[in-house]
Protein backbone atom coordinates (compact mmCIF):
# COMPACT_ATOMS: atom_id res chain seq x y z
CA UNK A 1 0.00 0.00 0.00
CA UNK A 2 3.09 2.32 0.65
CA UNK A 3 4.61 1.12 -2.45
CA UNK A 4 1.47 2.35 -4.38
CA UNK A 5 1.33 5.88 -2.37
CA UNK A 6 5.10 6.89 -3.31
CA UNK A 7 4.59 5.66 -7.31
CA UNK A 8 1.38 7.78 -7.10
CA UNK A 9 3.15 10.93 -5.57
CA UNK A 10 6.41 10.57 -7.56
CA UNK A 11 4.39 10.60 -10.72
CA UNK A 12 2.05 12.93 -10.13
CA UNK A 13 4.73 15.54 -8.88
CA UNK A 14 6.71 15.10 -12.07
CA UNK A 15 3.73 15.15 -14.89
CA UNK A 16 2.35 18.08 -13.10
CA UNK A 17 5.29 20.03 -14.32
CA UNK A 18 4.78 19.06 -17.53
CA UNK A 19 0.92 18.75 -18.35
CA UNK A 20 -2.17 20.32 -16.44
CA UNK A 21 -4.24 16.80 -16.61
CA UNK A 22 -1.93 14.03 -16.29
CA UNK A 23 -2.74 10.79 -16.53
CA UNK A 24 -2.04 9.08 -12.66
CA UNK A 25 -1.37 5.63 -12.28
CA UNK A 26 -0.33 3.07 -9.64
CA UNK A 27 0.99 -0.75 -9.91
CA UNK A 28 2.78 -3.07 -8.18
CA UNK A 29 5.72 -2.22 -9.16
CA UNK A 30 7.55 0.81 -11.42
CA UNK A 31 10.49 0.75 -13.77
CA UNK A 32 11.75 4.15 -14.80
CA UNK A 33 13.87 4.55 -18.39
CA UNK A 34 15.28 6.92 -21.00
CA UNK A 35 14.31 5.41 -24.81
CA UNK A 36 15.45 7.54 -27.33
CA UNK A 37 15.91 10.59 -24.53
CA UNK A 38 11.78 10.13 -23.84
CA UNK A 39 11.44 9.36 -19.97
CA UNK A 40 9.29 6.77 -20.04
CA UNK A 41 7.68 4.18 -16.82
CA UNK A 42 6.97 1.24 -16.87
CA UNK A 43 4.32 -0.23 -14.25
CA UNK A 44 3.71 -4.06 -13.99
CA UNK A 45 0.78 -5.63 -11.93
CA UNK A 46 -2.86 -4.52 -11.14
CA UNK A 47 -2.26 -1.35 -12.98
CA UNK A 48 -5.01 1.31 -12.27
CA UNK A 49 -4.94 4.51 -14.41
CA UNK A 50 -6.92 7.46 -14.26
CA UNK A 51 -7.67 10.79 -15.44
CA UNK A 52 -10.56 12.67 -14.25
CA UNK A 53 -13.64 10.60 -15.19
CA UNK A 54 -11.79 7.56 -17.15
CA UNK A 55 -10.38 4.72 -15.81
CA UNK A 56 -8.20 2.34 -16.96
CA UNK A 57 -7.61 -1.27 -15.58
CA UNK A 58 -4.24 -3.75 -17.08
CA UNK A 59 -1.59 -6.13 -17.00
CA UNK A 60 1.17 -3.97 -17.70
CA UNK A 61 1.13 -0.18 -18.95
CA UNK A 62 4.18 1.76 -20.76
CA UNK A 63 3.84 5.40 -20.18
CA UNK A 64 5.45 8.57 -22.07
CA UNK A 65 5.56 11.17 -19.89
CA UNK A 66 5.93 13.98 -21.56
CA UNK A 67 3.66 13.03 -24.58
CA UNK A 68 0.76 12.12 -21.28
CA UNK A 69 0.40 8.69 -23.43
CA UNK A 70 0.72 5.12 -22.02
CA UNK A 71 0.68 1.37 -23.63
CA UNK A 72 -2.00 -0.44 -22.21
CA UNK A 73 -0.91 -4.29 -22.37
CA UNK A 74 -2.87 -7.68 -20.89
CA UNK A 75 -6.50 -7.42 -19.65
CA UNK A 76 -6.84 -4.23 -20.63
CA UNK A 77 -10.14 -2.26 -19.31
CA UNK A 78 -11.33 1.60 -19.73
CA UNK A 79 -14.46 3.14 -18.28
CA UNK A 80 -16.18 5.79 -18.16
CA UNK A 81 -19.62 6.28 -16.50
CA UNK A 82 -21.36 3.88 -18.00
CA UNK A 83 -19.06 2.89 -21.02
CA UNK A 84 -16.90 0.28 -20.55
CA UNK A 85 -14.10 -0.95 -23.26
CA UNK A 86 -12.22 -3.81 -23.06
CA UNK A 87 -9.35 -5.16 -25.30
CA UNK A 88 -5.59 -7.02 -24.97
CA UNK A 89 -3.68 -4.46 -26.03
CA UNK A 90 -4.20 -0.51 -26.44
CA UNK A 91 -2.68 2.87 -26.43
CA UNK A 92 -4.35 6.41 -25.17
CA UNK A 93 -3.50 9.50 -25.60
CA UNK A 94 -4.15 11.86 -22.49
CA UNK A 95 -3.98 14.92 -24.14
CA UNK A 96 -7.01 14.25 -26.10
CA UNK A 97 -8.29 11.70 -23.80
CA UNK A 98 -8.98 9.13 -26.89
CA UNK A 99 -7.89 5.35 -26.56
CA UNK A 100 -7.36 3.41 -29.06
CA UNK A 101 -6.59 -0.14 -29.69
CA UNK A 102 -5.84 -2.49 -33.08
CA UNK A 103 -6.15 -6.04 -31.32
CA UNK A 104 -9.67 -6.27 -31.14
CA UNK A 105 -12.35 -3.96 -29.23
CA UNK A 106 -15.29 -4.82 -27.12
CA UNK A 107 -17.57 -1.60 -25.70
CA UNK A 108 -20.64 -1.81 -23.74
CA UNK A 109 -22.72 1.36 -22.31
CA UNK A 110 -24.90 -0.41 -20.79
CA UNK A 111 -27.67 -0.79 -23.33
CA UNK A 112 -25.47 -1.84 -26.64
CA UNK A 113 -22.49 -4.00 -27.49
CA UNK A 114 -19.72 -3.14 -29.70
CA UNK A 115 -16.93 -4.64 -31.48
CA UNK A 116 -14.57 -4.46 -34.15
CA UNK A 117 -10.84 -5.17 -34.79
CA UNK A 118 -9.51 -1.31 -34.08
CA UNK A 119 -10.85 0.99 -32.94
CA UNK A 120 -10.79 4.38 -30.94
CA UNK A 121 -13.04 5.94 -28.23
CA UNK A 122 -13.44 9.68 -28.45
CA UNK A 123 -14.04 10.37 -23.89
CA UNK A 124 -14.35 14.28 -24.64
CA UNK A 125 -17.09 13.69 -27.39
CA UNK A 126 -18.19 10.46 -25.83
CA UNK A 127 -17.86 9.19 -29.26
CA UNK A 128 -16.45 5.69 -30.58
CA UNK A 129 -15.26 5.11 -34.17
CA UNK A 130 -14.56 1.30 -35.02
CA UNK A 131 -13.37 -0.53 -38.32
CA UNK A 132 -12.85 -3.75 -39.60
CA UNK A 133 -15.75 -6.72 -38.89
CA UNK A 134 -17.53 -3.83 -36.62
CA UNK A 135 -20.81 -5.20 -34.97
CA UNK A 136 -23.40 -4.09 -32.84
CA UNK A 137 -25.66 -6.23 -30.67
CA UNK A 138 -28.98 -5.07 -29.51
CA UNK A 139 -31.33 -7.48 -28.01
CA UNK A 140 -31.86 -9.89 -31.05
CA UNK A 141 -30.83 -7.55 -33.63
CA UNK A 142 -27.19 -7.13 -35.06
CA UNK A 143 -25.63 -4.30 -37.18
CA UNK A 144 -22.32 -4.69 -38.86
CA UNK A 145 -20.64 -2.82 -41.35
CA UNK A 146 -16.84 -1.91 -42.03
CA UNK A 147 -16.94 1.56 -40.56
CA UNK A 148 -19.03 2.54 -37.66
CA UNK A 149 -19.25 6.10 -35.35
CA UNK A 150 -21.35 5.65 -32.00
CA UNK A 151 -22.17 8.66 -30.44
CA UNK A 152 -23.11 7.66 -26.73
CA UNK A 153 -25.14 11.07 -25.57
CA UNK A 154 -27.55 11.00 -29.07
CA UNK A 155 -27.26 6.79 -29.13
CA UNK A 156 -26.83 7.03 -31.94
CA UNK A 157 -24.73 4.57 -34.66
CA UNK A 158 -23.31 5.76 -37.62
CA UNK A 159 -22.30 2.76 -40.24
CA UNK A 160 -20.91 2.85 -43.65
CA UNK A 161 -19.59 -0.07 -45.96
CA UNK A 162 -21.28 -3.62 -46.40
CA UNK A 163 -23.64 -2.35 -43.71
CA UNK A 164 -25.64 -5.53 -42.72
CA UNK A 165 -28.45 -5.77 -39.84
CA UNK A 166 -29.62 -8.99 -39.29
CA UNK A 167 -32.80 -10.14 -36.44
CA UNK A 168 -35.36 -12.81 -36.14
CA UNK A 169 -37.16 -12.56 -39.00
CA UNK A 170 -35.10 -10.97 -41.88
CA UNK A 171 -31.37 -9.45 -43.15
CA UNK A 172 -30.82 -6.09 -44.77
CA UNK A 173 -27.70 -4.49 -46.77
CA UNK A 174 -26.94 -1.27 -47.56
CA UNK A 175 -24.16 0.85 -48.41
CA UNK A 176 -24.51 2.89 -45.62
CA UNK A 177 -26.98 3.47 -42.64
CA UNK A 178 -27.93 5.54 -39.50
CA UNK A 179 -29.53 4.40 -36.64
CA UNK A 180 -31.22 6.21 -33.58
CA UNK A 181 -31.42 3.59 -30.63
CA UNK A 182 -33.67 5.51 -28.51
CA UNK A 183 -36.25 6.60 -31.40
CA UNK A 184 -35.74 3.03 -32.94
CA UNK A 185 -35.22 5.19 -36.43
CA UNK A 186 -33.29 3.70 -38.96
CA UNK A 187 -32.36 5.74 -42.16
CA UNK A 188 -30.87 3.31 -45.00
CA UNK A 189 -28.53 4.72 -48.09
CA UNK A 190 -28.35 3.33 -51.33
CA UNK A 191 -28.20 -0.68 -52.64
CA UNK A 192 -30.57 -1.29 -50.06
CA UNK A 193 -31.65 -5.32 -50.10
CA UNK A 194 -34.02 -6.86 -47.54
CA UNK A 195 -34.45 -10.58 -47.18
CA UNK A 196 -37.34 -12.27 -45.46
CA UNK A 197 -36.63 -16.04 -45.60
CA UNK A 198 -39.69 -17.28 -44.33
CA UNK A 199 -41.28 -15.18 -46.59
CA UNK A 200 -39.31 -15.64 -49.50
CA UNK A 201 -39.19 -11.87 -49.84
CA UNK A 202 -37.01 -9.13 -51.49
CA UNK A 203 -37.19 -5.73 -51.49
CA UNK A 204 -34.70 -3.04 -53.10
CA UNK A 205 -34.33 0.40 -53.28
CA UNK A 206 -31.91 2.87 -52.36
CA UNK A 207 -33.25 5.01 -49.75
CA UNK A 208 -35.10 3.56 -46.86
CA UNK A 209 -36.41 5.03 -43.17
CA UNK A 210 -37.49 2.91 -40.81
CA UNK A 211 -39.88 3.55 -37.39
CA UNK A 212 -39.39 0.94 -35.21
CA UNK A 213 -41.80 2.13 -32.51
CA UNK A 214 -44.38 2.44 -35.12
CA UNK A 215 -43.93 -0.19 -37.20
CA UNK A 216 -43.75 1.33 -40.27
CA UNK A 217 -41.43 1.51 -43.08
CA UNK A 218 -40.85 3.59 -46.13
CA UNK A 219 -38.47 2.91 -48.92
CA UNK A 220 -38.19 4.78 -52.44
CA UNK A 221 -35.91 5.40 -55.24
CA UNK A 222 -35.99 2.71 -57.58
CA UNK A 223 -37.93 0.47 -54.80
CA UNK A 224 -38.83 -3.55 -56.16
CA UNK A 225 -40.51 -6.31 -54.67
CA UNK A 226 -39.66 -9.78 -55.34
CA UNK A 227 -41.60 -12.53 -53.92
CA UNK A 228 -40.90 -16.23 -54.99
CA UNK A 229 -43.68 -18.57 -54.65
CA UNK A 230 -44.38 -21.71 -55.59
CA UNK A 231 -47.89 -23.40 -57.53
CA UNK A 232 -50.15 -26.59 -56.50
CA UNK A 233 -47.62 -28.08 -59.01
CA UNK A 234 -44.80 -27.14 -57.96
CA UNK A 235 -43.61 -24.57 -60.54
CA UNK A 236 -41.96 -20.98 -59.44
CA UNK A 237 -44.69 -18.36 -59.23
CA UNK A 238 -42.83 -15.31 -58.80
CA UNK A 239 -44.72 -11.37 -57.73
CA UNK A 240 -42.58 -8.55 -58.74
CA UNK A 241 -43.94 -5.38 -58.35
CA UNK A 242 -42.20 -2.07 -58.97
CA UNK A 243 -43.11 1.51 -57.96
CA UNK A 244 -41.74 4.96 -57.00
CA UNK A 245 -42.65 4.47 -53.28
CA UNK A 246 -43.90 1.70 -51.05
CA UNK A 247 -44.83 1.95 -47.38
CA UNK A 248 -44.72 -1.25 -45.19
CA UNK A 249 -47.19 -0.84 -41.89
CA UNK A 250 -46.49 -3.83 -39.77
CA UNK A 251 -49.24 -3.42 -37.44
CA UNK A 252 -52.38 -5.43 -37.10
CA UNK A 253 -53.37 -4.70 -40.63
CA UNK A 254 -50.48 -5.45 -41.94
CA UNK A 255 -50.34 -4.03 -45.15
CA UNK A 256 -47.73 -2.89 -47.83
CA UNK A 257 -48.78 0.38 -50.04
CA UNK A 258 -47.25 0.89 -53.39
CA UNK A 259 -47.56 4.83 -54.92
CA UNK A 260 -47.04 6.38 -58.25
CA UNK A 261 -46.05 4.40 -61.41
CA UNK A 262 -47.16 1.15 -59.62
CA UNK A 263 -46.29 -2.17 -61.94
CA UNK A 264 -47.47 -5.86 -60.71
CA UNK A 265 -46.19 -9.10 -62.31
CA UNK A 266 -47.23 -12.27 -61.42
CA UNK A 267 -47.86 -16.00 -63.56
CA UNK A 268 -50.34 -14.82 -66.18
CA UNK A 269 -51.58 -11.70 -64.01
CA UNK A 270 -50.61 -8.06 -64.52
CA UNK A 271 -51.20 -4.74 -63.35
CA UNK A 272 -50.55 -0.94 -64.08
CA UNK A 273 -51.87 1.59 -61.45
CA UNK A 274 -51.01 4.87 -59.56
CA UNK A 275 -51.83 3.23 -56.51
CA UNK A 276 -51.62 -0.28 -54.46
CA UNK A 277 -52.27 -1.98 -51.28
CA UNK A 278 -51.71 -5.55 -50.31
CA UNK A 279 -52.81 -6.66 -47.04
CA UNK A 280 -50.20 -9.41 -46.65
CA UNK A 281 -52.91 -11.31 -43.28
CA UNK A 282 -55.83 -11.70 -45.60
CA UNK A 283 -54.06 -11.77 -48.60
CA UNK A 284 -56.26 -8.31 -50.32
CA UNK A 285 -54.82 -6.24 -52.97
CA UNK A 286 -56.58 -2.88 -53.83
CA UNK A 287 -55.79 -0.29 -56.41
CA UNK A 288 -57.19 3.02 -56.77
CA UNK A 289 -57.85 5.87 -59.66
CA UNK A 290 -56.57 8.75 -57.24
CA UNK A 291 -57.75 12.10 -58.33
CA UNK A 292 -56.19 13.65 -61.53
CA UNK A 293 -55.14 10.11 -62.89
CA UNK A 294 -56.00 10.12 -66.78
CA UNK A 295 -56.11 6.24 -66.57
CA UNK A 296 -57.72 4.39 -64.02
CA UNK A 297 -56.13 0.84 -62.48
CA UNK A 298 -55.72 -2.08 -65.29
CA UNK A 299 -54.90 -5.49 -64.63
CA UNK A 300 -54.49 -8.25 -67.36
CA UNK A 301 -55.46 -11.36 -66.22
CA UNK A 302 -54.54 -14.31 -69.13
CA UNK A 303 -55.83 -13.21 -72.35
CA UNK A 304 -58.60 -10.77 -70.39
CA UNK A 305 -58.65 -6.91 -69.22
CA UNK A 306 -60.08 -5.29 -66.79
CA UNK A 307 -60.17 -1.26 -65.65
CA UNK A 308 -62.07 0.63 -62.98
CA UNK A 309 -62.15 3.34 -60.85
CA UNK A 310 -60.93 0.92 -57.78
CA UNK A 311 -60.43 -2.90 -58.35
CA UNK A 312 -60.08 -5.39 -55.04
CA UNK A 313 -58.52 -8.84 -55.73
CA UNK A 314 -58.61 -11.88 -53.19
CA UNK A 315 -56.39 -14.44 -52.83
CA UNK A 316 -56.70 -17.85 -51.21
CA UNK A 317 -54.08 -20.76 -51.01
CA UNK A 318 -52.05 -18.98 -53.74
CA UNK A 319 -55.18 -18.63 -55.32
CA UNK A 320 -56.84 -16.25 -57.30
CA UNK A 321 -60.68 -16.54 -56.09
CA UNK A 322 -62.77 -12.95 -56.83
CA UNK A 323 -62.07 -9.69 -58.23
CA UNK A 324 -64.00 -7.08 -57.54
CA UNK A 325 -64.04 -3.65 -59.56
CA UNK A 326 -66.35 -0.41 -58.35
CA UNK A 327 -67.13 2.56 -60.79
CA UNK A 328 -66.95 2.75 -64.74
CA UNK A 329 -65.88 -1.22 -65.05
CA UNK A 330 -64.80 -3.29 -68.25
CA UNK A 331 -63.88 -6.10 -69.16
CA UNK A 332 -62.38 -6.72 -72.72
CA UNK A 333 -61.20 -10.38 -73.42
CA UNK A 334 -59.27 -11.59 -76.60
CA UNK A 335 -59.69 -14.24 -78.74
CA UNK A 336 -56.36 -15.57 -79.49
CA UNK A 337 -56.86 -17.50 -82.97
CA UNK A 338 -59.32 -13.86 -83.76
CA UNK A 339 -56.98 -10.22 -82.81
CA UNK A 340 -59.71 -7.98 -83.61
CA UNK A 341 -62.56 -10.19 -81.68
CA UNK A 342 -63.27 -8.88 -78.14
CA UNK A 343 -66.00 -9.93 -75.45
CA UNK A 344 -66.71 -6.68 -73.78
CA UNK A 345 -68.83 -6.20 -70.54
CA UNK A 346 -69.16 -3.18 -68.64
CA UNK A 347 -70.92 -1.97 -65.47
CA UNK A 348 -71.26 0.07 -62.85
CA UNK A 349 -69.68 -2.69 -60.38
CA UNK A 350 -68.44 -5.86 -61.83
CA UNK A 351 -67.31 -9.33 -59.95
CA UNK A 352 -65.42 -11.80 -61.26
CA UNK A 353 -65.34 -15.13 -59.43
CA UNK A 354 -62.85 -18.15 -59.86
CA UNK A 355 -62.24 -21.48 -59.54
CA UNK A 356 -59.28 -23.93 -59.63
CA UNK A 357 -59.59 -23.73 -63.33
CA UNK A 358 -60.14 -20.02 -63.87
CA UNK A 359 -62.84 -17.37 -64.20
CA UNK A 360 -66.04 -19.18 -63.30
CA UNK A 361 -68.57 -16.62 -63.94
CA UNK A 362 -69.55 -12.93 -63.80
CA UNK A 363 -71.86 -10.67 -61.48
CA UNK A 364 -72.75 -6.73 -63.09
CA UNK A 365 -74.41 -4.44 -61.27
CA UNK A 366 -75.74 -1.17 -62.73
CA UNK A 367 -75.57 -0.45 -66.68
CA UNK A 368 -74.90 -3.28 -68.00
CA UNK A 369 -73.38 -3.89 -71.57
CA UNK A 370 -71.76 -6.60 -73.36
CA UNK A 371 -70.80 -7.64 -76.91
CA UNK A 372 -69.77 -11.12 -77.28
CA UNK A 373 -68.87 -13.00 -80.50
CA UNK A 374 -70.57 -16.56 -81.06
CA UNK A 375 -68.48 -19.98 -82.45
CA UNK A 376 -70.10 -22.97 -84.23
CA UNK A 377 -68.90 -26.54 -82.78
CA UNK A 378 -66.42 -26.40 -84.91
CA UNK A 379 -64.73 -23.20 -83.53
CA UNK A 380 -65.54 -21.15 -86.31
CA UNK A 381 -66.64 -17.36 -86.24
CA UNK A 382 -70.97 -17.04 -85.74
CA UNK A 383 -71.29 -13.55 -85.63
CA UNK A 384 -71.93 -11.61 -82.18
CA UNK A 385 -74.52 -11.21 -79.64
CA UNK A 386 -75.11 -7.18 -78.43
CA UNK A 387 -76.82 -7.29 -74.69
CA UNK A 388 -77.90 -4.26 -72.25
CA UNK A 389 -79.81 -4.70 -69.18
CA UNK A 390 -79.53 -3.49 -65.60
CA UNK A 391 -77.89 -6.44 -64.09
CA UNK A 392 -76.01 -9.14 -65.47
CA UNK A 393 -74.59 -12.74 -65.14
CA UNK A 394 -72.35 -14.25 -67.75
CA UNK A 395 -70.89 -17.53 -67.27
CA UNK A 396 -67.71 -19.09 -68.61
CA UNK A 397 -66.22 -22.79 -70.12
CA UNK A 398 -62.81 -22.99 -70.66
CA UNK A 399 -62.13 -19.32 -70.64
CA UNK A 400 -64.67 -18.45 -72.94
CA UNK A 401 -68.58 -17.22 -71.92
CA UNK A 402 -70.85 -20.31 -72.58
CA UNK A 403 -74.12 -18.39 -71.43
CA UNK A 404 -75.24 -15.00 -70.27
CA UNK A 405 -78.33 -13.90 -68.53
CA UNK A 406 -79.81 -10.49 -68.34
CA UNK A 407 -82.17 -8.91 -65.24
CA UNK A 408 -84.32 -6.07 -65.44
CA UNK A 409 -84.98 -4.23 -69.03
CA UNK A 410 -82.96 -6.67 -71.25
CA UNK A 411 -82.06 -5.86 -74.84
CA UNK A 412 -80.11 -8.12 -77.20
CA UNK A 413 -79.62 -8.12 -80.91
CA UNK A 414 -77.66 -11.12 -82.83
CA UNK A 415 -75.39 -9.84 -85.84
CA UNK A 416 -74.00 -13.14 -87.77
CA UNK A 417 -70.91 -13.22 -89.29
CA UNK A 418 -71.09 -12.01 -93.07
CA UNK A 419 -72.63 -8.51 -91.40
CA UNK A 420 -69.40 -8.27 -88.78
CA UNK A 421 -66.75 -9.91 -90.64
CA UNK A 422 -63.84 -7.65 -91.57
CA UNK A 423 -66.04 -4.89 -89.74
CA UNK A 424 -64.69 -6.33 -86.22
CA UNK A 425 -63.83 -2.79 -84.99
CA UNK A 426 -67.41 -1.18 -85.42
CA UNK A 427 -68.17 -3.24 -82.60
CA UNK A 428 -67.48 -1.48 -79.49
CA UNK A 429 -68.65 -0.46 -76.15
CA UNK A 430 -68.41 2.89 -75.48
CA UNK A 431 -65.68 2.33 -72.53
CA UNK A 432 -63.98 0.27 -74.83
CA UNK A 433 -60.15 0.96 -74.45
CA UNK A 434 -57.25 -1.25 -74.91
CA UNK A 435 -54.44 -0.31 -72.95
CA UNK A 436 -50.90 -1.28 -74.40
CA UNK A 437 -48.59 -0.69 -71.27
CA UNK A 438 -48.89 -4.39 -70.01
CA UNK A 439 -45.92 -4.76 -67.68
CA UNK A 440 -43.65 -7.83 -68.21
CA UNK A 441 -41.43 -9.60 -65.86
CA UNK A 442 -38.32 -8.70 -68.50
CA UNK A 443 -39.78 -4.68 -68.67
CA UNK A 444 -39.64 -4.85 -64.97
CA UNK A 445 -36.16 -6.29 -64.05
CA UNK A 446 -34.52 -5.26 -67.83
CA UNK A 447 -33.56 -1.41 -65.96
CA UNK A 448 -31.89 -2.87 -63.00
CA UNK A 449 -30.00 -6.08 -63.44
CA UNK A 450 -28.25 -5.76 -60.14
CA UNK A 451 -31.52 -7.15 -58.63
CA UNK A 452 -30.60 -10.38 -60.51
CA UNK A 453 -27.44 -10.34 -59.21
CA UNK A 454 -27.94 -9.71 -55.69
CA UNK A 455 -30.46 -12.76 -55.34
CA UNK A 456 -27.87 -14.84 -56.77
CA UNK A 457 -24.92 -13.12 -54.27
CA UNK A 458 -27.68 -12.92 -51.39
CA UNK A 459 -29.45 -16.28 -51.99
CA UNK A 460 -29.71 -17.48 -48.61
CA UNK A 461 -30.48 -14.70 -47.08
CA UNK A 462 -33.31 -14.54 -49.37
CA UNK A 463 -34.55 -18.16 -49.95
CA UNK A 464 -32.77 -19.78 -46.94
CA UNK A 465 -31.59 -22.94 -49.11
CA UNK A 466 -28.41 -22.21 -51.65
CA UNK A 467 -29.98 -24.09 -54.67
CA UNK A 468 -32.02 -20.73 -55.25
CA UNK A 469 -28.94 -19.75 -57.31
CA UNK A 470 -30.13 -22.42 -59.92
CA UNK A 471 -33.79 -20.98 -59.97
CA UNK A 472 -34.62 -17.90 -62.00
CA UNK A 473 -37.69 -15.17 -60.68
Amino acid sequence: MIKKFIILLFLSISLAAQESNPILAVGDSLLGKMINGESVREIHGHVVMTQGAVRITCDKAVQYLARNEADLIGNVVVTQDSIIIKTVRGHYYGNTKVAFSDAGVNLTDGHVKLRSNTGYYFFNEKRSYFQGNVKLNEGVSTLSSFIMNYYDDDDKAVARQNVIVNDTSSTMFADSLIYLRKTKLTRAFNNIRIYNSSDRVALFGNSLEDDGLKGYTKIWDEPLLIRIDTTDSGELDTLITSSKMMESFDDSVKKLIATDSVKIVRRGFASANNQAIYFRTSEEIRTFRKDGDEIPPVIWNEETQLSGDSIYIYIKDKRLTRINMCSNSTIISTHKDNEFRFDQISGKNINMFFDKNGISYTDVKGNALSIYYMYNDDKEPNGLIKSSSENAKIFFKDGQISDVKLYIKPLSEFHPENMIKGKEKDFTIPTFRIFSDKPTKELLLSGNKKVLKYLEKDSIYYAGKPDIKKRKP
